[in-house]
């Protein structure tokens, strides 16, 4: 009898798949109208996903080109920042020379050369401050490496020179002024925290952020301590600070937990906080939230982004949201005519537009070589590293062993031209020239 039910339930069900199939088989009505994907409808707005295909060409008013002597802090604060350097883009080269040791599997070099007074100051990989003459000379070099420590347990640093005294932080958490013509140490700050970022000075204060959490400013005369602010900690941090972008009133810190923090930079007070957060929807190719795009201001705007995903615009004084692109900004945003100018989380050079932050144009740059190894996909990735805007032309070097120059119209590819190396810092222009340094430790001039 049980037998005999289950093969009358086979036999019914049988049947109703039969019909359900027969039903299907009739006309479907097929909707009028647009149809649009999922994915797309979740991430409408200006540079989603949905929109980040290359636009073209747009126009666009670059500003004039101007001479300039000294590159001599991170262009990120107005005072310190041409809009476009004068450079012939011949990339002629001129000299090579060793600033110490290059990267390695336990350091690297992540301090941009500065230029001032004639001299090219750079850190290598082991912490050792070189300065170099324009004709390519070693001046005096010296190692900021604690004498109870060894170089390999810590990396980082950056440089600023106001004043007339070049100022240099540490992996090892100090804040160091030196004298740029003899290499003299004047003063030290200790920070109680590592200091991988450079730090900005302006009208007597050097302001720097330590141990992604604290931002500091500290007189240029003596050291002393004039103000800090505090911010969250994080373990999920990028190594490399950005430096703190300082305009008239306000100086703006970035934190390892995807914090911009505004204080008046004279007495320290807070003006307000914003959340650099969130991930592009889809495909992220990080998970920190890490400011690595340095925060620039420009005008009444802060522009931001991080390795996950996020660029923003926001106000200067307020610090309200203006507007967000789906991708993420490896290095300082560079903006010029309008336009906001960076490298993206993608490897991809990107035009955006500065109002509404929407995509004009996209460039793919080397991301890794491909493995030949079956279980890997890659063997080694590569850093593109920049823009810069100089000589009427986007400026980007690349760890491939390459500087490619592109169109800021329509991003098309105007030059190429060898580093032998690679290059580890972004490329910097004074007095006509653009000066980059290279993985294996080597500073290279180009005219």
């Amino acid at each position: 009898m049980r037998d005999l039910r289950r093969n009358r339930g086979a036999a019914i069900l049988a049947g109703a798949a039969l019909v359900f199939m027969a039903g299907c088989a009739e006309n479907e009505n097929i909707l009028t109208g647009e149809r649009l994907g999922v994915r797309e409808i979740l991430r409408t707005g200006p540079g989603s996903e949905a929109e980040s295909t290359p636009r073209g060409s747009a126009p666009i008013a670059l500003p004039g080109q101007q001479s300039v002597a000294n590159w001599a802090q991170s262009p990120v604060s107005p005072h310190a920042r041409v809009s476009n350097a004068a450079f012939s883009g011949a990339f002629a080269p001129q000299w090579s020379t060793s600033i110490g040791q290059g990267n390695s599997r336990r350091n690297r070099i992540i301090a941009d050369p500065v230029v001032a007074d004639g001299r090219i100051f750079t850190l290598d990989s082991a912490s050792t401050l070189q300065a170099t003459s324009l004709a390519g000379g070693a001046l005096w070099s010296k190692s900021l490496v604690p004498l109870r420590d060894d170089a390999v347990a810590a990396q980082g640093g950056g440089m600023a020179v106001g004043g007339g005294r070049l100022y240099v932080t540490t992996g090892f958490g100090t804040l160091t002024a030196f004298d740029p013509e003899t290499g003299a140490e004047l003063w030290q700050q200790r920070l109680g925290a590592e200091a991988s970022g450079a730090p900005t000075y302006r009208d007597g204060l050097v302001y720097v952020t330590s141990g992604d959490e604290t931002g500091w400013a500290i007189e240029a005369g003596d050291g002393r301590v004039r103000w800090r602010a505090e911010g969250v900690a994080n373990i999920h941090n990028i190594a490399g600070a950005p430096a703190p972008a300082v305009g008239e009133d306000l100086a703006i810190f970035s934190y390892g937990d995807g914090t911009l923090q505004a204080a008046f930079r004279q007495g320290g007070l807070r003006r307000w906080n914003a959340t650099l957060s969130g991930r592009r929807g889809g495909r992220a190719i990080d998970r920190a939230n890490d400011v690595t795009g340095d925060p620039v201001i420009v005008g009444d705007t802060v522009y931001a982004g991080n390795s996950a995903g996020q660029t923003v615009a926001l106000g200067l004084g307020s610090g309200e949201r203006l507007w967000t692109a789906d991708m993420g900004a490896l290095h300082m945003p560079w903006v010029a005519g309008g336009s906001v100018f960076l490298v993206s989380d993608r490897n991809a050079l990107v035009r955006l537009d500065a109002a509404t932050g929407g995509v004009i144009w996209e460039v793919e740059l080397p991301g890794w070589v491909p493995s030949a190894q079956p279980n890997r996909r890659r063997d080694r990735s590569f850093v593109n590293y920049g823009p810069i805007l100089a000589g009427n032309r986007l400026i980007v070097a690349s760890s491939d062993g390459a500087i490619r120059t592109f169109s800021p119209e329509n991003g098309a590819l105007l030059s190429e031209v060898e580093v032998p190396g690679g290059a580890t810092s972004a490329p910097i222009v004074a007095g006509g020239t653009l000066y980059v340094v290279s993985g294996n430790g080597v500073l290279h001039a180009f005219r």
